[in-house]
């Protein structure tokens, strides 16, 4: 029997003994075994601690993001290894794609957050504070990748995006992985890993695998160390309070399978299109992936009165659903990831039904197509009624991980908001409606117990991700049952792998060592007009002090007139008593015009390609005719631009070709007194020259 690899210590090992027998979830067929044991677990987060951790340490976060664009699109080529073993696990295609293709996506994701980072080892995280009277004593938190390695407990529902989607975030961090899926179908995920590191696009010891048990590796963690972990909730408890974890304060995310739910809005009836949504968005949440998924729709909430029509469409939409062999072209919902995963979910069944019963779909029998039903991990749809909601705790507790969801119905919606809240806290909700105000009163009532709410109506539902997708740009997680925890959720997700410190010095300190300019810092003689610089040449803190401008009424006259903005302030013959100016004050977008003339430097071109845009744009204090506006002007900070990757030539824009990378500009308005009277960051598109 083939056993499969561990990716420990830069080498592919088996483990000792016969391992754990893993089965075609279609076929029932046993085909390969697992087995960790004899790995020293100690050794393998010494090693990830000691080689991966540098080396991803070094690199900084564009580096870093480059490189997970670099593994995406390596993969995206090698899909045709990847689809027939996912097969096995009992996913059809649409099942698979949502694994392996969304996988993929994510590492696309989190690649383009690189641009939200600095072209550097750390980051700055949020504003500076002035510390002091005169200025010279300042603060600002920066964040650190952790020195450990990045440990994920994964569940078998998602082989591959259940991988990619969590090491995407430790590896733009900078921080190593110990990824270990669920032994049942970590055939799938082992074989994405043999195609990463054959590409050798990963540092040494960015990425380890073990395929079976977890042994005593959080015995062994520490404070440096970060484990998340993706499955049941007990489970998730039992890790959660290792001793280990608890002595070290280990941070430990958890992502629990939860009891979601989905609500159907009381103005909604048969004839809308929002209804045809509903029972479209609940079959799909029950067969895809056979109803194995940690967002799956468990709990469904409908007005009393029409609690039989949905019961009747539901089951008219859930008999036209084709199960059997994924290969089979036709089908369209597949196999449980095995037959021990289809005898807990016949378990948890009947315990719902202490207080349920089955209105669709049979524990005991299934008609599939190219498959025998009982050898592979087959099971029927099974939708459930409860008709005492608030007085049954069962369907509010016992999560039957496949494709079964409960009915319940509901008088108005702050008993569906009741209802919601009775899971102890979950993944998503969804509200199926078309009246504003009832989405508007169901989230405020139920957000407190829920980490995502989709709002779903005829608006969006074409473009709609649903009820079940995750999205790396968006936080993945909830409260309580659900874990308590955060997953992706772009910046914030990364954060969760990097340390917190604030930092505290002198600006011009400060401005050194974060490579971004601090207010009040010195600035530096560029030797000429930092325009005419090259991206390579320009150093953060370059500043020039332009000449003075002298502000008359005539110029606010005529920006008035060129703009059409009249606004009562700009006109000289206005009565100004009661009103916050003086007299006829300048526009403000006059005076960044201004500022424009003064910094910008001739006519001739330059390295600056364009004009990127403005930030943080202040007018502090009002400017009146005769006031000599002045522009210290200081390069803030300089992030690259990477080149656009395209299939086609012809894709290519005017200036993709171009080398260039984009600079932050500090902007700062003085008038005759030398107070500050405006503040803004500008953003320019600068030329790279290579051969510097």
């Amino acid at each position: 029997m083939n056993k499969l690899g561990n990716y420990i210590n830069g080498h592919w090992v088996t483990g000792d003994g016969d391992g754990q027998l893993l089965f075609d979830a279609v076929t029932g067929e046993p085909f390969a075994a697992a087995t960790t044991q004899g790995l020293n677990f100690e050794d393998i987060l010494h090693y990830g601690r000691t080689v991966g951790n540098p080396a991803l340490r070094k690199m900084t976060f564009h580096q870093r993001g480059n490189m997970l664009k670099a593994l995406a699109l390596h993969l995206r080529n090698h899909l045709e290894k990847f689809y027939p073993i996912s097969y096995k696990t009992g996913a059809t295609k649409a099942d698979s794609w949502v694994d392996i293709e969304g996988g993929i996506g994510n590492l696309f994701a989190n690649a383009s957050l690189r641009r939200k980072f600095p072209d550097d080892v750390f980051c700055i995280d949020g504003e500076s504070h002035n510390l002091s009277p005169n200025k010279t004593f300042m603060g600002v938190h920066i964040l650190t990748p952790k020195e450990g390695v990045a440990v994920h407990i994964n569940a078998f529902n998602f082989p591959v995006w259940g991988m990619l989607e969590k090491i995407a975030v430790n590896l733009l961090a900078g921080m190593p992985c110990i990824v270990k899926p669920a032994t049942v179908t970590a055939y799938l995920t082992e074989a994405v890993v043999k195609e990463i590191i054959a590409s050798e696009i990963l540092p040494e010891g960015a990425l380890q695998l073990l395929c079976g048990s977890a042994g005593n590796l959080l015995q062994h963690v520490n404070s440096q160390d970060v484990v998340t972990f993706t499955g049941s909730a007990s489970t998730g408890l039992l890790l959660k309070s290792n001793p280990n974890i608890l002595k070290e304060n280990t941070p430990f995310t958890m992502e629990a399978d939860s009891l979601n739910c989905i609500v159907l809005g009381n103005d909604v009836h048969p004839a809308m299109p929002e209804w045809d949504i509903f029972i479209k968005e609940i079959r799909k949440e029950m067969t895809l992936k056979a109803g194995q998924r940690c967002t799956g729709i468990r709990r469904i909430f409908v007005p009393e009165n029409k609690l039989e029509d949905v019961h009747i469409a539901l089951g008219k939409a859930l008999s036209q659903t084709v199960i059997g062999n994924p290969l089979n072209a036709s089908v369209r919902m597949g196999s449980l990831a095995g037959n021990t995963q289809r005898k807990e979910v016949r378990d948890q069944v009947q315990k719902l039904l202490a207080s349920s019963q089955i209105i669709y779909g049979s524990l005991d029998s299934v008609q599939v197509v190219d498959a025998d039903a009982e050898k592979g991990a087959f099971l029927s749809p099974i939708l459930l009624l409860n008709q005492q909601p608030f007085t049954s705790p069962e369907p509010h507790n016992i999560e039957a991980f496949g494709p079964v969801s409960t009915l319940m119905s509901y008088n108005n919606i702050d008993d569906a908001i009741e209802l919601s809240k009775m899971g102890k806290g979950s993944l998503v909700s969804t509200i199926v409606t078309a009246d504003y105000k009832a989405a508007r009163q169901y989230i405020i009532g139920a957000a407190t117990h829920h980490g995502r709410i989709l709002v779903l109506n005829n608006e969006c539902a074409k473009e709609s991700t649903g009820h079940g997708s995750p999205l790396p740009l968006l936080t993945h997680g909830g409260p309580g049952r659900a874990g308590g925890g955060e997953e992706m959720g772009g910046i914030r997700g990364v954060k969760h792998y990097l340390q917190r410190t604030a930092l505290q010095g002198s600006p011009t300190s400060i401005t050194a060592i974060t490579n971004v300019f601090q207010p009040n810092a010195n600035g530096k003689n560029p030797g000429k007009h930092p325009f005419k610089k090259y991206f390579e040449e320009l150093e953060i803190g370059d500043q020039i002090i332009t000449e003075k401008r002298v502000i008359t009424s005539e110029d606010i006259d005529r920006f008035a007139d060129l703009t059409g903005d009249h606004f009562y302030a700009h006109i000289k013959t206005t009565d100004f008593s009661g009103t916050m100016f003086e007299r006829q004050v300048a526009h403000g977008y006059l005076i960044m015009s201004i500022a424009a003339g003064l910094f910008v430097d001739g006519y001739e071109k330059t390295p600056v390609l364009l004009n990127y845009g403005i930030d943080e744009l202040r007018f502090t204090r009002p400017l009146y005719p005769g006031a000599e506006l002045y522009i210290r002007f200081t390069c803030k900070e300089k992030l690259p631009n990477d080149k656009r990757i395209v299939e086609k030539p012809e894709d290519l824009k005017r200036g993709d070709d171009i080398d260039k990378g984009i600079v932050k500009w500090l902007v700062e308005f003085f008038d005759e007194t030398n107070e500050i009277s405006g503040i803004a960051t500008i953003l320019t598109m600068v030329k790279s020259n290579q051969n510097l």
